[in-house]
C-alpha cells in the first residue's frame, strides 16, 4: 500500500471522529480535500512549483500513532515571569497544563480549534479554506487536522503581549496536523508567534496551515520560529487576506528538520495595504530549506517589502521563489524583493528565483538575488585583529544575518531568535558580544 492510500485509509479510519466531524460543511471539505489528496498524490519535481524540492523521500515514510505517555517530559516553554499569552501543543494536541493564556483584553478570543469547533463554528467557516487552496499537501492538511489555536480579534481591540503558539512533537516517528485561524477586525492589532520545536522525535511529521484575515487598518506581526530535530519533516502555509489599509509583517525564521518547505502568500484586497515577508534560514549537512512566496497586489497603493537571507554549510541546499503580482490597475504599487544566499562549503547549494508579474504601469518594483561565499579580506582583517578563524566565520556569518534580525520589531521576540542562532554553535559563546 502506498503513502497517498495509508493517508486515505487513515482518514477512513478517523474522519468520523475528527473534532468539529459534527459540521456538515466542515465534513463536506474534509471529504473533498482528501478526494484531492487521494487523486494527486504528493507534489513532484514535475510540477513547476516543486521543481527543486522533492518530497521522494518524505512519500517513503511511515509515522505512527502519538504516544500520550510523550507529553509527560514536555516542559512548559515559559518562566513564572513571563507575561506573555502561552498556547501549547503536543504532538498535534492542545495541552492545557502547559499553556498559560492569561488575561486578554475584551472582545478578543483565543483558544484550541477543536473547542472552537463547538463554541463557535460560525465563526470558522469563512476563514478555514477550502481543499482546492495550495497543493495536495494543504489539501491532507485539512482532510486530517484535528487542533490549532483559533484567534478573533474583535474591531480595534489590542493585545500588548505576544501570542505564542507552540507546537512540540515529542512523539518518536509521529505525524501532526494543525491549523490556526487568526481573524483580525477593523483595527485591532497583535504579535503572533509559532514555535515549532523537536523533543527527540526522530523521523516526524509536522503539516501544518495559519491563514489569517485582516479587516480595514488591522495591524498583525507574525513570526514563525522553526526548530524541529534534524531528522524531521516540515511543511508548513502561511495564507493571509488583507484589507484595506491593513498591515501584515511576516518573519520565516528556519533553523531545524531535515527538509523544512515555508508557503507563504497574502493578496491585498483593498488599498493601501503594506506587508513585509522578511526570512532567514540555516541548514547544514544534507538538509534542504524551500522558501516559497506570493504578493498578490490587487489594489492600488499597495506597499509590499519581502526580503530573505539563507546561510548554507555542508551539502546543504535551499531554495528561494518569490513572485509578486501586480493585477490590472493596481497602479503606483510600491514593490522591493531580494534573496541573498552564503554559501560556507563549496558543496552547498542555492537557488534563487525572484518573479516579478506586472499588468500595471504606474508602479515602482524592483527584484534581484545573490549567493556568495564569506568575504576573505574581511575574515583576513578580524583575524588580524586577533581572532581564530572559527570565530571569525562565525562573527562574518552573524553580520549577514543580523540584517534579517533587526527587522522583527519587538526587542524580545528578537532575542528568542537570537538566541536560536547562537544554539547553533554553543562553543562560542562569545557571539553573543555580537548580538
Amino acid at each position: 500500500m502506498s503513502s497517498v492510500e495509508t493517508w486515505a485509509q487513515t482518514f477512513a479510519t478517523r474522519g468520523a471522529n475528527l473534532p468539529g466531524a459534527q459540521l456538515p460543511w466542515l465534513a463536506a471539505r474534509r471529504k473533498q480535500a482528501i478526494e484531492r489528496f487521494a487523486a494527486e498524490g504528493w507534489p513532484t519535481s514535475k510540477s513547476d512549483e516543486w521543481r527543486h524540492t522533492s518530497l521522494a523521500t518524505l512519500a517513503q515514510q511511515s509515522f505512527l500513532d502519538a504516544n500520550d505517555a510523550a507529553t509527560a517530559s514536555v516542559q512548559r516553554p515559559y518562566n513564572d515571569d513571563d507575561k506573555d499569552h502561552w498556547m501549547v501543543f503536543v504532538d498535534g494536541k492542545y495541552t492545557p497544563g502547559l499553556s498559560r493564556v492569561g488575561d486578554l483584553p475584551a472582545g478578543v478570543t483565543l483558544g484550541p480549534l477543536s473547542q472552537a469547533f463547538t463554541d463557535t463554528p460560525e465563526s470558522l467557516e469563512a476563514l478555514y479554506g477550502s481543499d482546492t487552496d495550495g497543493a495536495s499537501t494543504s489539501a491532507l492538511n485539512l482532510a486530517l487536522a484535528s487542533d490549532g489555536a483559533f484567534l478573533n480579534l474583535s474591531r480595534g481591540t489590542v493585545v500588548e503581549q505576544p501570542i505564542h503558539l507552540v507546537f512540540v512533537t515529542a512523539s518518536k516517528g509521529s505525524a501532526s496536523f494543525t491549523r490556526n485561524l487568526v481573524q483580525a477586525g477593523a483595527g485591532a492589532q497583535a504579535t503572533v508567534m509559532e514555535h515549532y520545536l523537536g523533543h527527540g522525535a526522530g523521523t516526524s511529521f509536522t503539516n501544518t496551515v495559519t491563514r489569517l484575515n485582516l479587516d480595514a487598518d488591522a495591524h498583525v506581526t507574525h513570526l514563525k520560529l522553526q526548530r524541529e530535530d534534524a531528522e524531521a519533516f516540515h511543511l508548513g502555509v502561511i495564507d493571509v487576506q488583507q484589507g484595506k489599509s491593513s498591515v501584515f509583517n511576516s518573519h520565516s525564521m528556519s533553523f531545524g528538520a531535515r527538509l523544512a518547505r515555508h508557503d507563504i502568500a497574502t493578496a491585498f484586497t483593498g488599498e493601501h495595504c503594506q506587508t513585509l515577508l522578511n526570512g532567514l534560514y540555516y541548514v547544514d549537512g544534507k538538509r534542504h530549506v524551500d522558501h516559497h512566496t506570493l504578493i498578490s497586489h490587487d489594489k492600488p497603493f499597495g506597499t509590499s517589502h519581502e526580503y530573505y537571507r539563507g546561510v548554507l554549510g555542508d551539502t546543504a541546499r535551499g531554495v528561494f521563489r518569490g513572485r509578486i503580482f501586480v493585477a490590472p490597475g493596481a497602479d503606483k504599487t510600491d514593490a522591493v524583493q531580494r534573496s541573498d544566499s552564503l554559501l560556507l562549503s563549496r558543496l552547498a547549494k542555492a537557488d534563487a528565483r525572484p518573479e516579478l508579474e506586472i499588468y500595471a504601469d504606474d508602479v515602482k518594483c524592483a527584484h534581484g538575488a545573490t549567493v556568495g561565499q564569506l568575504d576573505a579580506d574581511s575574515l583576513f582583517y578580524l583575524r588580524s585583529r586577533g581572532l581564530d578563524e572559527q570565530l571569525a566565520r562565525h562573527v562574518l556569518t552573524y553580520a549577514f544575518a543580523a540584517e534579517a534580525i533587526a527587522r522583527i520589531e519587538s526587542d524580545l521576540l528578537r532575542q528568542r531568535v537570537i538566541g536560536a542562532i547562537q544554539a547553533l554553535a554553543p562553543e562560542n559563546a562569545a557571539l553573543g558580544d555580537f548580538a
